[in-house]
């Protein structure tokens, strides 16, 4: 999931740009697969990792080759499945939750300023999500600082995992959010369910 930021071609420039970067990057590195499969995936993420701040680099270069593009950012939140185990790459505010059973999990720390002002202990998170500090975003794939998080966790037959936008989570709760996954006869309709309850 990349969810441009900016008026305009620019905030789905950005979003184009990052998935085609950080999916020709994944694909062509072999060496994540395999590191992957391995105990030790230190490699694995440092690569993840790198995938972001090439993405970051791209999108800071076209912008300083053409003024129309400059300011472009977005979010970046990719999911890699390698049974038994998945890892998560997350720039920005875009999310992932895993659902196992009854509980619905977010996995993902929104960067934003408001969650930075939470984690100092400067405001609540009621507070924080009434601010428009929770749409300022402190870290994407663009902007004026990036901090990709990777994050390993482990799969199991009754996973269910869903990536979304903050279109979704600004509109529609945890807890809708997981009533709908628990209810879902297939990954289509229960994205066409969730886009409906964000669109009412």
């Amino acid at each position: 999931v990349a969810d441009g930021v900016g008026a305009g071609t620019r905030g789905a420039e950005a979003s184009r740009l990052a998935m085609e970067a950080v999916t020709h990057y994944v694909s062509d590195c072999m060496r994540c697969y395999y590191a992957a499969g391995s105990a030790d995936d230190r490699e694995f993420f440092a690569a993840l990792q790198d995938a972001a701040q090439q993405c970051h680099a791209e999108l800071l270069r076209r912008g300083e080759e053409d003024a129309d593009y400059r300011g472009m950012a977005t979010t970046l939140t990719l999911y890699l499945g390698h049974w038994p185990r998945a890892y998560l790459l997350q720039v920005g505010d875009s999310r992932c939750y895993l659902l196992r059973g009854d509980e619905l999990t977010q996995l993902t720390r929104d960067q934003t300023m408001a969650q930075e002002l939470v984690d100092l202990g400067v405001m609540t998170q009621a507070d924080a999500a009434n601010t428009r500090l929770a749409y300022t975003l402190s870290s994407s794939i663009g902007g004026s600082q990036t901090a990709p998080a990777v994050t390993r966790f482990d799969l199991t037959w009754d996973t269910v995992v869903l990536l979304c936008s903050d279109g979704l989570t600004r509109h529609v709760s945890d807890e809708r959010i997981r009533d709908r996954l628990r209810a879902m006869t297939s990954s289509t309709q229960v994205c066409d369910d969730l886009v409906a309850d964000a669109l009412e």
